[in-house]
C-alpha cells in the first residue's frame, strides 16, 4: 500500500502497488519502483495483467496490475505490505511489464 501519484495532476491516492524493482535499489538508494494495482472494472489497457489469487495478494476485490503506470516511491512512504503475487500472477505481471518496457 503506497501513496501512488496520479499521472495527470499533482495529487496522489493511497492504493496497492506491486514492487517491480530489485532489492539493491531499495538497499542502496532507499527507493522502490512500483506498478499500480487497481480494481478490475473491465476497461482494459495495454499492459494490464489480472490478479487471480486475491487471497495471496491480500486484495478484497478483482484487481489488475497496470504495468503502464509506474512510479518511484521512497521506502519510508510505503505504508504496509498487503500480500504477494502467486507465481502465475507474478509471471503474468512480468510479461505485462516487458510488453510496456523499452529495455
Amino acid at each position: 500500500m503506497v501513496p501512488f501519484p496520479y499521472s495527470d495532476r499533482l495529487a496522489e491516492k493511497r492504493r496497492p502497488a506491486l514492487v517491480v524493482s530489485t532489492a539493491r535499489l531499495e538497499e542502496e538508494l532507499g527507493r522502490v519502483w512500483v506498478a499500480m494495482i487497481t480494481t478490475d472494472r473491465g476497461g482494459r489497457q495495454h499492459g494490464d495483467s489480472s490478479i487471480t489469487d486475491l487471497a495471496a495478494a491480500g486484495l478484497p476485490v478483482r484487481s489488475i496490475v497496470r504495468a503502464s503506470k509506474l512510479a518511484t516511491i521512497e521506502v519510508e512512504r510505503v505504508i504496509r505490505k498487503a500480500g504477494g503475487l502467486a507465481a502465475p500472477d507474478a509471471e503474468s505481471a512480468a510479461a505485462a511489464l516487458r510488453i510496456c518496457a523499452a529495455f
